[in-house]
């Protein structure tokens, strides 16, 4: 399939996703992007996803994989005007970062309605404690000043960073995580040391399902600003397991969107915590690039 051939489709799964949400969808918002990062597009992975509190989407967010043997898709979104680059740590922490460790895929992130925000490093093979990244010049103080908080609750190995220029916030993706960080004393003494509700009921038992979480720091204040809990992608999707009931035009584009590859898709779920309440973010993997094929496959146990 040629870049342009990519892009086409990709951009018309985007905007038949956003017909079904409802969201108002911009070719001439869209394929900039698309076709700027095109060159490994006809093997990237896509997820499409939503965020939700139980009422209809206002905006459909696209993560898209880029090689990591490629141009540096920070200097790429300057470049081409997708952000601007401000005088301020969050412009030097992915350098920063490939400095010190090898990433495996990146990813760019965006909304149709909010446009380009963020990319992650994807290092997966080489994870980093919360010491190791803490030492790095331009991360967010609030990381060290958490430390402590990180260790009595297992969260160490540090595998993906996602930086949102736009927010100026970055997410740091914990892996491995041992059975003790799901334990349900464990997942409500974390939430209520963040000043959050503790988990209850069916958002209790679905943070007890984590395989990964993420935290959202900023360079503000030394507040965490989410927590996120994420149980496995998984092909049995079943919207009376979740904790937040879903809107029927985005049960509807979950269930419905096709991906590229066989059988059903998997779909990811992730239950997060702010202060501004309780919310889920959803969707289908559309289409999978080697790294996450391989990823699915080590946390499902399904083929992809």
């Amino acid at each position: 399939m040629s870049g342009a051939t990519a892009v086409e489709d990709v951009y018309a799964t985007i905007e038949e996703s956003a017909q079904l949400l409802g969201v108002p969808c911009s070719r001439e918002k869209i394929r900039p992007i698309l076709t700027t990062y095109g060159n490994g597009l006809a093997e990237a992975g896509m997820v499409l996803s939503v965020a939700t509190n139980s009422g209809p989407a206002e905006d459909l967010d696209y993560t898209i994989t880029v090689p990591a043997q490629g141009p540096d898709p920070y200097a790429t979104a300057l470049a081409n005007g997708f952000v601007t680059a401000p005088e301020h740590p969050v412009a030097d922490l992915l350098d920063d970062l490939t400095s010190r460790v090898p990433v495996s895929e990146y990813f760019i992130d965006g909304g149709i309605v909010s446009g380009f925000s963020k990319v992650y490093a994807h290092f997966p093979d080489n994870m980093l404690s919360v010491e190791q990244l803490a030492d790095i010049s331009s991360m967010p103080p609030s990381l060290a000043d958490n430390a402590d908080l990180f260790a009595r609750h297992h969260l160490d190995n540090v595998a993906m960073m996602g930086i949102n220029y736009r927010s100026r916030t970055v997410n740091l993706y914990f892996a491995q995580l041992p059975d003790a960080f799901r334990e349900e004393g464990n997942i409500r003494s974390l939430n209520r040391e963040l000043g959050l509700p503790e988990p209850q009921g069916k958002s209790l038992e679905f943070a007890q399902r984590s395989f990964r979480s993420y935290v959202t720091l900023g360079w503000q204040s030394s507040r965490i600003e989410k927590i996120c809990y994420a149980p496995p992608p998984t092909r049995d999707f079943d919207p009376t397991a979740l904790p937040i009931p879903l809107d029927p035009q985005i049960e509807k584009f979950v269930q419905t969107t096709p991906c590229t590859y066989s059988g059903r898709p998997f779909i990811i779920a992730a239950l997060k915590w702010s202060s501004t309440g309780q919310h889920l973010n959803l969707g289908p993997y559309i289409r999978l690039s080697p790294l996450l094929r391989n990823l699915l496959h080590e946390v499902s146990g399904e083929k992809a």
